[in-house]
């Protein structure tokens, strides 16, 4: 099934504590369906790691938040888009916002012929 959001993109999360925060993910865990998402207002999670050789004082360190793909939903003009696939006439394949009509992304360029 084809994502509606990719690595790189600015998206606004939908639903959970976080509503109404935007960010831009960084990666996305296809086996989980789930995307990690870093930026402004969402506040990571804080790990503490244990003294080593390399790191003798430990600390803690900010891990960006993951979320479901379904509570996320790309930007455009500043509020959440549901996307559309669209199909040209030389077979290739786009992404485009249901909000306003512009194209987010190439999903695959032309077929080739035959």
């Amino acid at each position: 099934m084809p994502r509606h959001v990719r690595k790189g993109d600015e998206v606004i999360i939908t639903s959970g504590d976080f509503k109404g925060k935007t960010g831009t993910i960084v990666q996305v865990l296809t086996s989980k369906d789930r995307v990690v998402v870093h930026g402004a207002g969402i506040d990571g999670i804080k790990k503490n790691l244990k003294p080593t050789r390399f790191n003798p004082q430990g600390g803690q360190v900010t891990v960006d938040r993951s979320f479901h793909i379904s509570n996320v939903s790309p930007v455009v003009d500043g509020k959440p888009s549901r996307v559309r696939f669209e199909c040209g006439a030389d077979g290739s394949k786009t992404r485009v916002a249901a909000r306003n009509g512009a194209e987010l992304g190439k999903v695959r360029g032309p077929r080739k012929k035959k």
